[in-house]
Parts: structure tokens; sequence; C-alpha cells
């Protein structure tokens, strides 16, 4: 059963005057995200010149990111005060970045318009993983790849992100997660087949050292027990 108190959205609006300025530990967590994540993505996808959605975009550091790859990106997210970040930062920066506010269960575009779908720390705060699988699906290309990190759904990761993440290091803010909302792979993969997607391969993701500020850096791991991270394939027309 979800609970009322946790889940809390308002913390990336509430974050985002300080998204770029390195202020903001949990902030900073999720930029030292972005480079294990793409050490992965890097070897599905051949970023230049595909067009590439964003779900769930946040600030903006996976959209700099791909587009800095040279990917034409597309990044949407309800938070409307964390989407103006994101288009500021990118402007001053030069990067020509569309940026959008809406939700993963209705996405305002048309049918296949991506080559590829990115989707990170988005999964576990949806309201209907279903509705956003599908949409997902719609807007992919034949052959186009929807590519993921969530959290799976038992006691270890619910120990590791709520008790140890927000408790006890205040790595994350206290209630970002509601660990009802966690997702064991066996139901990402249902959904993904239910949209229409053919899973791939999933893998760990955890922390594999610390840098200079005393932060986490991010890496791949064996085990998919807490974090994991992975792809699905639109079929060919």
């Amino acid at each position: 059963m979800t609970d009322p108190a946790r889940n809390n959205l308002a913390i990336y609006d509430e974050a985002a005057a300080q998204w770029w300025s390195g202020d903001l530990r949990w902030v900073r967590t999720l930029k030292n995200l972005v480079p294990a994540r793409l050490s992965h993505f890097d070897r599905l996808i051949d970023w230049p010149g595909k067009t590439v959605l964003d779900l769930g975009c946040a600030g903006g550091f996976m959209a700099e990111a791909l587009a800095d790859r040279g990917a034409f990106v597309t990044g949407i997210d309800p938070a409307a005060e964390a989407i103006a970040a994101a288009r500021a930062h990118a402007e001053m920066r030069g990067l020509n970045i569309a940026y959008d506010v809406g939700v993963g269960e209705d996405l305002p575009y048309a049918t296949e318009s991506y080559d590829a779908v990115v989707c990170v720390d988005v999964l576990e705060h949806v309201r209907d993983l279903d509705r956003v699988m599908a949409e997902v699906a719609r807007v992919l290309r034949p052959g186009g790849l929807f590519l993921f990190d969530t959290i799976n759904r038992n006691p270890l990761a619910r120990l590791a992100t709520i008790t140890v993440a927000e408790d006890i290091l205040r790595l994350l803010p206290k209630g970002t997660h509601d660990p009802a909302m966690f997702i064991k792979p066996a139901e990402l993969r249902a959904a993904m087949t239910g949209a229409g997607l053919t899973p791939g391969s999933f893998t760990g993701l955890g922390p594999r050292g610390i840098n200079r500020r005393l932060d986490l850096t991010f890496g791949r791991l064996p085990l998919t027990a807490i974090l994991y991270m992975g792809h699905a394939t639109k079929g060919a027309a």
C-alpha cells in the first residue's frame, strides 16, 4: 500500500534554483549517477543523430549528457521549476534541447517520434506503470530502444534506499521514495512485454567509490537486488 507522506516529487521544484550549483549533496548524487548509467547505455546505442526523449529529466543532467554525445534531445518532467532550470542551463551552454512540462502517462508527442527513450530515476515514482510503458512504446520508432534504471522491491532495497540513503546518510531528502512503489524486475518485464516491447538484459547499479567531495560514485554491479538498469526494444514494423 502506498504511503501518502512519501514519493515527494516537490523536491525537484524546491531544488531547481540550485540544480546546477553543486551545493546540494543529494542533487550531486543524482549527477554522479549519470556516468554509470551511460557506461551501460553507450554499449547499446550510437547516440549521434538519434532523436531521444529523456522521460523524467528533472533539471537536465542526463539530457545534457546525451546532447553532448550528439543526440537530438527532448526532455519532459512534471516539475515546472526544474524544467525552467534545465532550459536556462542548456541555453547558457548553447545546447539545442527541447524541454516540456508533462507526465509519462500522457506524452504530448506523435507516435513513432523517437529512436530512444531514456528513463532514469523515474519508474519508481509513476502512478501507472503500464500506462507509462504503453506511452513509451507508442512514441518509439520500430527498432527503438527504451533505456532505464529503477529500484527493486524487497527488504534489502528498502533498507538501502530508505533507512540508509534517506534516514541515516541523508543522501536523499526524507520521503523521496515510497518503497511500495518499487518495481521487481519480473514486474517490469511484464509491463514492457504488455506494451509490445521486448525486454533485454538487466544489470545492477550501485556505489563503487567516493570522490574528493566525499560523495559516492557509481558503476555497474552484478546484482540487481537494489538498483538495476537495462533496456527493451520495440519490434520492427
